[in-house]
Formats: structure tokens, C-alpha cells, sequence
């Protein structure tokens, strides 16, 4: 039940954890301020150009009612409804261009240039047609607004009394046939006589030809009594105050406000392909083991200074204290402090503050350097306290790795542990899995003892895929902003299938460190060589020569050079004979 809680844990949660995982991947976009910046300041400068470069345009608008002839414009009726959408594409047709053109005394060419700047709408469920005119002047707006429903209403007009008149002239034609057969009814009556059949038949054509002529002359009559005009003007187009368009302030805000979703969207572009991780959220996630810290990223220990003082002091032991009491680490105690990839810099101070904090914690602390390629404790230790090693040629020792000395180490407050410095070796793989190495690090079995190994990173050498079987738990010490996702997926894969366990990882923020190596590495001096030991611990000068018998430069150890200056607060090497009651715990 813990394990599976545990599993839930890293992998972010259960499923009302959602706005966490939200507010995490929010706080992943900001820090691709630069992008966010970019877009607001992109969309800030494409609103000011909008407001700028454009020039001010007025609208003038103008409105009719549209209505069919009618024989009586007061009763409200009219012979036929009118289809608004027809009347609006003849608003915005050539003919009304044409028209609104020679109203505003242009010539009729520039009919389709006129029209461009003319909108017609109709409002849902009204016979109203809206004219709404765009200029740049707003005199020239409100006055092509007005002769537009000008043109369109004389043009409705005339094409209204074109209908009439032709109607009229139709029924004229019919009259005329009627009068013609009224004379020759005529005729007929005056030449039949009176009382015959003749006679009364004349009679009633007579009749019936005087009454289709009473008809036509009604319907004529009606015809010209029709009001043909197209609709009357509700709203007349009055010159614009102010210019239309959101202006340059509106213009402004809307470019910030599109910039920055333009700029969110380039950050969560740029998250979603972004191969590094960024959290850590995301660090769980890989190693699907639990960050146990988060060093603070201002208080990166100063060079040959070890020991954390400090923020930075309290995040190692708290660190420390999480793995003393985690069921997987207390059943064997031994710890390997590795890196996914770089250099060995941030992982050997996390392992030399780790076993100060078990030995603050009473524990029986021992720090093995596994670096068997590129040793740098010792160097550190000198630079530290300017004072020479005291393993480097040990009576009996017969060079290889481990040499079987344990350097009893001054952690200050914290305590002392002991320590076993790397050494470069012919045949590292050799030399890690040999008897010797095994059972140094089956001290962690001594009742009260525990052991931290520092080992080159994973993804660089197997020389820690070679201690995973002997060590067991793994802690990663890694910068979240540098490493990739399947590096901390490849270093699982490794660790995993080696027989090992993620204990969990350390995060900081201090980069890899490689510019800070490559300045150590850049000099070598010839005259500085490493010398035999004092038996002692003390100072030694820079030009120490070799020893009586030996040829000059054998066995001796090119030192990069440092200006040591005053001593700085760090580890201390003690001798052996100046440390009381050490023996008797061993």
C-alpha cells in the first residue's frame, strides 16, 4: 500500500492533483520570459504601426424605408411585399453607382471606385436598407452616403413609374380598340330598326363596350394615382465627429493582448519540444523516484571551500536526514552520489556534505572516491587547507586502489569521517570490482557505519553501473535546466537493470561546472611536483624536491597551479597520531 502511494507520489499525483500539475506547467512557461517578451513587444509594435501608419476613416450612415407603390400611402398597404434582398444588390449595383456619380457630379467611370467604400445591410426582419459610407474626410462620407439613397431611391422611382407608364399605354391601346368597336356598334344601332332583333343586339354590344371602356379608364385612373416613389429616408447621413475604429490607445492594448498569447504559444511550443527538464516535477517523473532537495541557487560553495555553510548547509543534512530514515537506504546504508552527464564537481561537494551530516548524525561515516580517472578530492583538500596528502605513498603500499588508508577528516561542527581518496589506476573496471574495493564497501555492514561512494556520471562512464550491484541506492545530483529527459530515462534503464535503486535526486542550479575545471587544468608548472609525505601533517613549499635515489620526476604528479592566497575554511586533513581515541573506535 506504501509502495503503490509512493508510485502515486512521483508520478504527480491522483487525479484531483490536476490544478497543481497546471499551476507547475504555468510556472514552466514563465520562464521562457525572453519568448513571452518578444511576443508582447511584437504585438505592442504591430498596434502602434495599426494606429500609426493608418489614416483616420469616418463612416456616415443613412437609412430608408423600403416600400412597393401603393394606391394609397396613408392606408399603410401596398400591392406587393418587397424582397429586401433583391433591394439591397441593387443598392450596390452599377446602375446606382452610375446614378450616385452623376448626383455628386463625377464622371461614370469612377462608378466602381464610388461603390468600394459603400456598404448596404439590411436588419433582420425590417424592409430597412442601411447605407454606410467609409471616407477619409467626414464631409465626403455623409455626402456619398446621402447621394447613394439618393440614386437608389430615384432609380426605385423611375424603374416604378417605367412600369406604370408602360401599364398605361397598354390599356390605352386596349381603349382605343374599344372605341373603335363603340363606332361601329353605333353603326349598326343607327341602320337596324327600332324594336327588331338587330336593333336590340347593337343595343347591348353598345353596352358591354361602354362599360369595358368605363374599366380601362378606372384602371387607368388607379395606374397614375400609384405612389411610386421607392421609400422614404428615416435617418439621414449627418457629417461623423469623431473617426471610426478602435483609435491608437484600443489599437495598442489589443497588439499587447495578442502578443502575449503569441508569446504563450511560442513558450508552450517551445516547452513541448524543450528536451531538457524543467522542474522538479518532471525529474520525479524520469527517475520515477522523489527529489529529496533542492540546493539554494545563490549559496554554491566557494573553490576549495567543501563544507556548506549556511542554507546550502541545512538542505544537505535535511537531505541527509530523509535517506538516514528511508526503508531502502537503512536496510544497507551505502550510498552511490552520482551525475547523469558533466563533470564530478557538484556530486563530490553533495557526498562530502552528505557524510559531514551522518557524522553529525553519529554515524560511522566513510567517503570512498570512486573517480579512479580523473581524482580531484586531493587537489581540493590542498587548496582547502595548503596542506599535503598524506596517501599518495603510503609505506607498504603497494599503488594500486584502495591503498587500505582511511584519512580521518575534520568536518568542524559536524564531526569526522574517514575518507579514501581515488587514485588513478592502469585497468579501472579492475580495480573497482576487485576484492579490495568489495570489502571497503562492506564496511556499511559494521553496525552504525554507512558509506558514500562518488563515482563518475552514469552516462559518461560504467564505471558506476560496475558499483551499482555493491552499493545498492543511488542518489543523482543534477541541474534540472541542463539535463535532458532521456538521460534521467537512460540512467534509470541503467541503474534498474543493474540491480540497483533510485533513492532519489539532488537538484541545483549551479551548471556543470566545466568552465570552472577547464580553468584549473589550463596551466601546469614543471617545477611543482608532488613529494613524499611528512609524518606530519604541515605546510610544504611549492618547489619541494624529489627524494634522495629517486630520478627527478618519477612517480611525481603534476599540480595545477593556484594562488591559494589566505587559507579558506574547509576540510582538514589530521594525522593519525594527533587524533585521540581514534584507534580505540576502530
Amino acid at each position: 500500500m506504501k509502495e503503490a502511494t509512493a508510485r502515486e507520489e512521483v508520478r504527480g499525483g491522483p487525479g484531483h492533483d490536476e490544478p497543481d500539475l497546471l499551476r507547475d506547467q504555468f510556472r514552466q512557461l514563465l520562464r521562457y520570459r525572453l519568448l513571452i517578451a518578444a511576443g508582447v513587444l511584437l504585438g505592442t509594435l504591430g498596434g502602434g504601426y495599426l494606429g500609426v501608419a493608418t489614416s483616420d476613416t469616418y463612416i456616415a450612415t443613412s437609412e430608408i424605408v423600403v416600400r412597393a407603390p401603393a394606391s394609397d400611402p396613408f392606408d399603410g398597404t401596398s400591392l406587393d411585399r418587397v424582397a429586401m434582398g433583391s433591394e439591397r444588390r441593387t443598392a450596390v449595383s452599377d446602375t446606382v453607382a452610375q446614378l450616385a456619380a452623376t448626383e455628386l457630379g463625377r464622371p461614370e467611370d469612377e462608378a466602381d471606385d464610388l461603390k468600394e467604400d459603400l456598404q448596404v445591410t439590411n436588419p433582420p426582419n425590417t424592409e430597412v436598407l442601411r447605407f454606410s459610407y467609409t471616407a477619409t474626410e467626414p464631409q465626403t462620407a455623409a455626402g456619398r452616403a446621402n447621394a447613394f439613397v439618393r440614386a437608389y431611391l430615384g432609380n426605385r422611382q423611375a424603374a416604378a413609374q417605367d412600369l406604370v407608364d408602360s401599364m398605361v399605354g397598354a390599356l390605352q391601346e386596349q381603349r382605343t380598340a374599344q372605341e373603335e368597336r363603340l363606332e361601329e356598334t353605333e353603326d349598326l344601332i343607327s341602320g337596324a330598326v327600332d324594336g327588331t332583333r338587330a336593333h336590340e343586339e347593337a343595343l347591348a354590344s353598345r353596352a358591354a363596350v361602354v362599360a369595358r371602356l368605363g374599366e380601362i379608364d378606372a384602371r387607368v385612373s388607379e395606374l397614375r394615382s400609384l405612389d411610386t416613389s421607392g421609400g422614404r429616408v428615416i435617418t439621414r447621413a449627418a457629417v461623423p465627429e469623431a473617426p471610426s475604429g478602435p483609435g491608437l490607445v484600443m489599437l495598442l492594448v489589443l497588439g499587447t493582448a495578442v502578443g502575449v498569447g503569441i508569446g504563450l504559444l511560442a513558450a508552450w511550443i517551445r516547452l513541448v519540444f524543450d528536451p531538457r527538464v524543467r522542474s522538479a516535477g518532471d525529474v520525479a517523473r524520469e527517475l520515477r523516484a522523489p527529489v529529496l532537495g533542492v540546493l539554494p541557487r545563490t549559496d554554491r560553495p566557494a573553490p576549495g571551500q567543501l563544507l556548506a555553510e549556511g542554507r546550502l548547509a541545512e538542505e544537505y543534512r535535511s537531505v541527509a536526514f530523509r535517506l538516514a530514515y528511508d526503508e531502502a537506504f537503512a536496510g544497507r546504508r551505502r550510498l552511490l552520489v552520482v551525475a547523469p552527464r558533466g563533470t564530478i564537481e557538484t556530486p563530490l561537494v553533495t557526498s562530502v556534505n552528505l557524510s559531514a551530516a551522518f557524522a553529525e548524525m553519529g554515524m560511522d561515516a566513510l567517503l570512498i572516491e570512486a573517480d579512479l580517472r580523473t581524482p580531484s578530492l586531493t587537489d581540493q583538500l590542498r587548496h582547502a587547507d595548503g596542506v599535503r596528502p598524506g596517501w599518495v605513498s603510503t609505506p607498504g603500499s603497494d599503488g594500486g586502489w584502495p591503498a587500505g588508508l582511511r584519512v580521518p577528516i575534520d568536518a568542524g561542527e559536524s564531526g569526522v569521517f574517514d575518507l579514501v581518496p581515488g587514485r588513478r589506476v592502469r585497468n579501472v573496471p579492475r580495480a573497482l570490482t576487485s576484492p579490495p574495493a568489495s570489502h571497503l564497501i562492506g564496511h556499511a555492514d559494521t553496525r552504525g557505519a554507512v558509506v558514500t561512494v562518488l563515482a563518475p556520471a552514469v552516462l559518461s562512464y560504467a564505471d558506476a553501473i560496475a558499483l551499482v550491484d555493491r552499493v545498492d541506492g543511488v542518489l543523482v545530483v543534477c541541474d534540472p535546466h541542463e539535463v535532458r529527459r532521456d538521460d534521467l530515462a537512460r540512467v534509470r534503464e541503467l541503474v534498474v537493470g543493474a540491480g540497483g535503486a533510485l533513492l532519489g535526486a539532488v537538484l541545483h542550479s549551479w551548471g556543470s561546472g566545466s568552465d570552472r575545471q577547464e580553468e584549473a587544468e589550463e596551466d601546469f608548472h614543471e617545477d611543482e611536483w608532488e613529494a613524499e609525505p611528512r609524518p606530519r601533517a604541515g605546510r610544504v613549499t611549492p618547489r619541494q624536491r624529489p627524494a634522495a635515489g629517486r630520478p627527478a620526476g618519477e612517480g611525481r604528479v603534476p599540480v595545477p597551479h593556484r594562488d591559494v592566497g589566505s587559507e579558506t575554511m574547509g576540510l582538514r586533513i589530521l594525522d593519525p597520531d594527533e587524533f585521540d581515541g581514534r584507534g580505540a573506535r576502530d
